[in-house]
Order: structure tokens, then sequence, then C-alpha cells
């Protein structure tokens, strides 16, 4: 039986507490791809996942990771297009902090020969999120004002990069100026330090008023409440996540005051749901990255012996970026 380390949950858990173990390796089903994984992207669900505080909770023990980019090792029955030594990227749901990890076919794409696999690894989760927010959700146009929170965090900077691309105006929030840098450089116009400023006066100072007409909030929380007094007329309240930890409450009265649409977005079910839809959406994401207008970027780099560190780290949002596992 062949065996591979990995970073394994045996029992919820904080990240601190993660470690590596030495486990079987997946067998590879039919329409499977196996991929030798050469970096792993981190991401805040996993750190929910860890501690039961995600909507999806995967039976006990499980091993964390939902996105990879390595080299096909092997391919199940009924793949014809990709072979072995192929590179790509992938969406794995789970278990992509290991040295192996089987795939299904459809969350597998080929990536650039120039595409170094850490900024590979950083792609399958956080850039399609916020393409189909802001393109498919939220209907994004050019010359519109977009707002981001966590502008410096992962899913934060693709969406900030992706509006920039998309000829929006973007306004960035972030705790820091180190991090409001990082987000000027990926394009956003103005920025906010929300531990020191009040993002919603900001925001109306900076629209003369208007307020912002896509408001991209992975936050959750207060946050989520202030946003809704400095959204524009007919204004589109994009609700991707909840990393302040806490679940807002919309009284539908806002809603209907200001004629604005709260929508949701839950990329993991894109690919049952709207396949042909993902694979448009990478295909542009591709587009974007060959003509130099998205570049994923890494903070830190860990070993795979590290993966609770680099969690716990991404916890703490003493992070900007990806992180990424290298095993």
């Amino acid at each position: 039986m062949s065996v591979m380390r990995a970073a394994v949950v045996e029992k919820l858990m904080e990240p601190e507490s993660l470690l590596e173990r030495v486990v079987p390796a997946p067998p590879v089903q039919p329409g499977q791809v196996l991929i030798k994984v050469r970096a792993a992207g981190c991401n805040f669900s996993d750190v929910l996942m860890l501690q039961g505080r995600y909507q999806e909770k995967p039976p006990l023990p499980f091993i964390p990771g939902r996105e990879a980019a390595g080299v096909v090792a092997e391919v199940g029955t009924g793949i014809d297009d990709l072979k072995p030594g192929d590179r790509v990227m992938a969406y794995t749901h789970l278990g992509a902090f290991a040295e192996r990890v089987a795939v299904d076919r459809r969350n597998v794409h080929l990536i650039p020969d120039a595409m170094p696999f850490e900024q590979a690894a950083a792609m399958p989760v956080v850039y399609p999120t916020s393409h189909a927010a802001l393109v498919d959700r939220a209907g994004l146009r050019p010359g519109e004002t977009l707002l981001v929170h966590a502008a410096a965090g992962g899913v934060g900077l693709a969406a900030v990069q992706i509006g920039r691309a998309l000829g929006a105006r973007v306004i960035a929030t972030a705790g820091g100026a180190e991090k409001l840098e990082i987000a000027r450089a990926a394009g956003a116009e103005v920025l906010i330090d929300y531990r020191r400023e009040d993002f919603t006066s900001k925001v109306l100072e900076a629209t003369e008023g208007r307020g912002a007409d896509v408001i991209y909030d992975s936050v959750g929380g207060e946050t989520t409440d202030a946003s809704l007094r400095c959204i524009a007329w007919k204004g589109r309240l994009i609700v991707v996540g909840f990393a302040g930890g806490t679940i807002p409450e919309i009284r539908a009265n806002r809603i209907l005051l200001k004629n604005i649409a709260v929508v949701g977005l839950h990329w993991p079910v894109y690919g049952e749901k709207e396949p042909a839809t993902v694979q448009g959406i990478f295909e542009d994401l591709m587009r974007l990255y060959d003509e130099g207008r998205l570049t994923p970027l890494i903070q830190q780099r860990y070993a795979l012996s590290e993966a609770g560190a680099a969690l716990a780290a991404l916890a703490t949002r003493r992070t900007v970026g990806k992180v990424v596992i290298e095993p």
C-alpha cells in the first residue's frame, strides 16, 4: 500500500494543534486525477473547518486544504485530455495539505508553463470566488465604484485586482498602512484604515455622497450593517463570507428604501450547478493572468509540517495576500 505525508484533522481543534501524519495515499477513481502536490493554498474556511464552524462539516478524520497546484501523477479511466506530467491547479474540496490528492476532472485546470506553482495554488478558490461574485452575481460595470472589505486578504485582494481589470474604481478597507499599501499596489484608488477611520463616511466622501455601487463583503457582522449606510441607489451588496465571526441580520426595509440587492456567493457549489460557468471563469482568469492584470501575492510559504502555523497566522489576520504550503 502506498503511503504519503499529510496534515490530518483527527478531532476538532485550533490551527496550532494540526499535525502531520503518514497516511494511505488516495486511490484514483474513474474520472479522477491524482496530483503530486507542489503547493497548496490556505483559506480562512480551512480554519473554520478545523474548528467545526464552517457550513460544511466533513466527517473525522479528514485532510484539510481546498486548493492545490502540482503535476499530474495518474489519471483515472474515462480521462483522455490530461496525462501524467501535465502542470495543473485544482479545487480539491478537501485533501490538498498532502503529498498527493485525487480530484474530480471537472475541478482540474491546466496552468501556463510560466506560472509558478505557488501562484497557481493561490487561484482555485479566491480568484474564481471574486470573479463569480463581481461578474456573475453583481454584474460590475466599467466606471462603477467597488468597495472591497479586508482588501489585503486572499479573496479581498483578488476582488481588488479583478475589479480594477473590469474598469471599476476601487475603494479598499484594511487594517493598517502595510495592508493598505498592498491594496493600493493591486489597483485600489481610495484607501481606508478601518481601525482608525469610519469607512462609511469616507466612502460617502469619496463618492460625493452617492455611495458604492457594489460592496464586496467577506467580513460580516457590523461591517455588513455599516456597509448598508454607504451603498448607492440600486447598489449590490455581495455576501461572500463571515471572517469577522458574526453572521449579520439585514432588515428588509433597508433593502427596499434604496432599491438595493443583497446577493450571496458560495463558490464551491458552482462546479455541481454550473460547470460551464466555471470553465468560462477559469479561462477568463488565465487570460487576465497572461495579460499581467492578475498576479497572486504570496506572502509566506510553509512546509507541510508547519500547516498548523500557517493556518494560525491566517486566523489571527497577520497575513496579507495568500499563504501557501509546499509539501
